[in-house]
């Protein structure tokens, strides 16, 4: 709710009109329809700021402002559906990250996840991915359903083929790929909101601030490491 006295309570009266050329009219005098005689060049005149006593808004003024007032007085509910509820996991990847699905998409937490497995004719595929972003991007629930496997694309954060010796990297909504000069930390990833690095390597004991590292063994995966990064605000 807007305060008393500020601009954007006064603006409140913006809701009364449909669309700007009603918010014009509402500024034409019957004196100036009288001189005129004409409607429409009452209105352009009004747009000019030359007849109104108040400022007149620019259309694009109007429409912002408007906007802002209608948000703050008729907030939009955005619901999310959380994929894994009411799905029981069958394995332990999925149980993780069912815990982790709600956080992710308040923006709570950010979860890397690290994965290593092997495709058909044992070609090892490995890489990072950005649960939040990916939440956004696709429906998780054939993934909790166990109808589908998770795997890494060519589009997450990170992403190696040992048969094509193909590794890319790519910066996401929410984590930025960085090569460090430095033998113990050679890859982090800098969270976009709070600028904190995520470091990602297997011998590096401390992964960053507000950043927990877990590894977990599940069924068709070689290796899995869960990187929670805990940020100081909403995404």
């Amino acid at each position: 709710m807007a305060l008393l006295g500020t601009q954007i309570y006064n603006d409140r009266d913006l809701l009364k009109f449909k669309n700007y050329k009603e918010y014009l009219d509402s500024l034409v005098t019957n004196d100036d329809l009288f001189y005129l005689n004409d409607k429409k060049v009452a209105r352009q005149i009004v747009e000019l700021g030359y007849r109104s006593i108040q400022e007149t808004l620019s259309k694009s003024n109007f429409q912002k402002r408007r906007e802002i007032v209608r948000n703050l007085e008729y907030p939009i509910y955005k619901p999310y559906i959380l994929c894994s509820e009411l799905i029981t996991p069958t394995n332990f990847l999925q149980s993780e990250l069912a815990l982790r699905e709600r956080e992710n998409r308040l923006g709570h937490i950010s979860t890397i996840i690290f994965l290593r497995y092997c495709i058909k004719s044992k070609i090892e595929i490995s890489g990072y991915i950005d649960y939040a972003h990916r939440l956004e991007t696709e429906n998780w629930t054939v993934f909790f359903r166990n109808e589908k496997k998770l795997q890494v694309r060519s589009n997450d954060l990170g992403y190696y083929n040992t048969k094509r010796r193909k590794s890319i990297l790519n910066k996401t909504k929410n984590y930025e790929p960085m090569i460090i000069n430095d033998s113990k930390r050679k890859l982090a990833f800098k969270n976009t909101h709070d600028r904190h690095f995520i470091y990602v390597n297997e011998n590096n004991l401390f992964p960053g601030i507000g950043t927990f590292r877990k590894v977990i063994r599940s069924q068709g995966y070689e290796d899995i490491v869960l990187y929670d990064h805990h940020l100081r605000s909403k995404l």
